[in-house]
């Protein structure tokens, strides 16, 4: 099916990004979760807190905290909502890259 139908968001061309941008807007807007991707698209996805984990309090030697990231199963209900919209929002912009923008940006981290 051709990009801009409804399930289909817009094709990114290298003459029509400000035009494009703001389509894609508009499809992620009209998406289920709609605005939760949008806000994700604009201001960038959920950062994982660094959790504290107490340094052994058996130890002679004092040891500072150690960090990891926070797991999903330490995130509240509200937060695993934003990162699956945050993936959503992810997949809405890969679908709308034709094969040679899409294989330029596929190995990096943030647009």
């Amino acid at each position: 099916m051709p990009a801009g139908f409804e399930n289909r968001p817009p094709m990114l061309n290298k003459e029509n990004y400000v035009p494009w941008s703001s389509r894609l807007l508009r499809y992620a807007k009209s998406r289920p979760n709609g605005k939760l991707i949008y806000n994700s698209i604009i201001n960038g996805p959920y950062v994982r807190r660094m959790i504290p984990e107490p340094g052994d309090q058996n130890c002679e030697v004092t040891v500072n905290d150690t960090f990891h990231e926070q797991t999903d199963d330490e995130l509240t209900e509200k937060e695993l909502i934003q990162v699956e919209d945050d993936d959503q929002a992810i997949q809405t912009i890969l679908l709308g890259l034709p094969e040679d923008i899409y294989a330029a940006v596929d190995s990096c981290e943030t647009a």
